[in-house]
């Protein structure tokens, strides 16, 4: 019995702690921006779109502040939103995306000039502009679900339950998607050395 008290009161104070920090709205972004800025920005492809669907996700986020139950953390929940976002912009420029895909792509050497050097030689750099770009068009061959997959796992270091939560799919699915990312990314980078 004071097992099952303690397991609903522990759940009511971190239900209590998210509401709060939701109602902070520049603590959560200062908290949550970067990381979910990067994610869609590489979900997208395009820096204004993802910016545009980022601010989105916090107006979002903070109106709908009263309907979070806390059953999930506050970075899967937010992701969950961008996911939808996300979605909703791929819907709308179904017809359109090959055109603007070409004319708004992010440029892969700037998104490689983003990365922590932590003080690398020219040449390391080097190497790992060649590699990032090298991913960046492994996954454009991936489909839309094993990309964003890949970007949450390793982009966003997301746990694999997490993920499944955002994008509301099974876990065992969200495992096959992974699976079969990686696959793809390994045998297209992997021979590139």
């Amino acid at each position: 019995m004071q097992l099952a008290l303690d397991a609903t009161l522990t759940n009511v104070q971190t239900s209590e702690r998210s509401s709060s920090e939701l109602e902070d709205i520049d603590a959560l972004v200062r908290t949550y921006r970067p990381r979910l800025l990067r994610f869609v920005t590489f979900s997208i492809g395009d820096a204004d779109l993802a910016e545009s669907i980022t601010q989105d996700c916090f107006l979002k986020a903070y109106n709908g502040r009263a309907s979070f139950r806390g059953d999930c953390a506050v970075n899967t929940w937010l992701t969950s939103i961008a996911m939808n976002l996300i979605r909703d912009q791929q819907r709308l420029q179904k017809f359109r995306f090959w055109r603007q895909a070409r004319a708004t792509a992010i440029d892969v050497n700037e998104a490689a000039n983003f990365l922590p050097s932590k003080e690398c030689s020219a040449e390391s750099r080097v190497l790992i502009k060649e590699q990032t770009k090298h991913v960046q068009a492994a996954l454009a061959n991936l489909s839309v679900n094993q990309r964003s997959i890949f970007l949450m796992r390793f982009g966003q270091d997301m746990e694999l339950a997490e993920i499944a939560a955002a994008i509301h799919m099974p876990l065992n699915t969200v495992k096959t998607h992974l699976h079969r990312a990686l696959k793809s990314v390994r045998a297209q980078v992997g021979g590139i050395r």
